[in-house]
């Protein structure tokens, strides 16, 4: 499978311009760590940030089946974790967490890692407040099923009417070709039933309606947590999944972030950004593939980077370096 998809791209003098993501919960897959692992500075950073989140993530990320990486609790907090030391591991000590990118996003709880890459939190902070995140939105999906689909193909129009007539909440908004749908199981089975024209319905491997109302315990959690997590500005530029801004304010990010548990995320407004900034490459990290998929059908003259494995990591700099901000 390639790793980065190459564009036609004009010569110009003028400019580049990198994002970096993270993706979000559903991405992840058994064993996702285990090359990692085998370098000692990145397995060194997992078993410190095991210790800040109480759980053992050199196990999940390697040996864990993916029954059990699909528990709320230990998917969010494996995928920050992940995405903070493979963004070490690829910029170094050195140079800020984010590297060269000129703009830094993350979908759903990727937003977490991508607070830290970008400055806005410590790692020390984002694992507390995955962890917390996590329990919160398992202990809210345990009290009643519920779930979450994704709607795929479809006039807009016509998706968007079926779901909000099945009851449901169009949670994800993932561009051209994606809506995810989410609110009981039952009101899952009604979409199921009755789909779109042309549409095709896929239940996720989630634990439950996430940004819907069913979540709002584990915002309630966050807010009482949020009082005290420090945050700094932005090193970057920082998009939000609450409508796509770029966010300049650490305190702002933080707040969307405990807001967008139960808000939907609108992926769609943040490629519409990237648009508007010109962006002319993307790195997605690991476990990636989620959000280049995207950005193939949304991101047309954009050159993409799956980061999946260590051996990619020279590639993986030398791509960094060709699209690093001349603005």
């Amino acid at each position: 499978m390639a790793t980065s998809r190459a564009v036609d791209r004009p010569e110009r003098d003028d400019y580049y311009v990198l994002a970096i993501t993270a993706p979000g919960q559903g991405a992840q897959t058994p064993g996702f760590l285990a090359e990692w692992l085998q370098i000692d500075s990145f397995a060194d950073r997992i078993a410190w940030l095991s210790a800040v989140s109480g759980l053992d993530l050199a196990h999940f990320g390697t040996e864990a089946d993916a029954e059990t990486i699909r528990d709320t609790a230990i998917a969010q907090p494996l995928l920050v974790a992940s995405a903070i030391a493979i963004s070490h591991e690829l910029f170094g000590a050195d140079q800020a967490p984010c590297g060269p990118a000129d703009v830094v996003a993350g979908h759903s709880v990727g937003e977490i890692g991508a607070a830290v890459l970008s400055g806005v939190l410590s790692a020390e902070s984002a694992m507390v407040f995955v962890r917390e995140r996590g329990q919160g939105m398992a202990a809210a999906s345990a009290v009643r099923p519920t779930g979450m689909s994704a709607v795929v193909a479809g006039k807009p129009d016509e998706v968007l009417a079926a779901i909000e007539a099945a009851g449901l909440v169009a949670a994800n908004n993932n561009g051209s070709g994606q809506v995810v749908a989410a609110g009981t199981l039952e009101q899952l089975q009604q979409l199921a039933d009755n789909p779109p024209a042309r549409a095709r319905v896929i239940p996720l491997q989630v634990a439950g309606a996430f940004h819907t109302v069913h979540m709002a315990p584990a915002k309630a959690r966050l807010e009482l947590l949020a009082r005290s997590i420090p945050t700094a500005t932005p090193l970057t530029r920082l998009l939000s999944n609450r409508d796509g801004e770029v966010v300049e304010s650490g305190a702002d990010y933080l707040s969307r972030m405990v807001n967008q548990v139960t808000n939907p995320v609108r992926w769609d407004q943040c490629m519409n950004t990237m648009t508007s900034l010109g962006i002319t490459g993307l790195l997605e990290l690991a476990p990636a593939g989620t959000l280049t998929g995207i950005a193939k059908r949304n991101l047309k003259d954009v050159e993409l980077f799956n980061l999946n494995t260590p051996d990619q990591l020279d590639e993986a700099r030398a791509f960094c370096a060709s699209h690093a901000g001349q603005k």
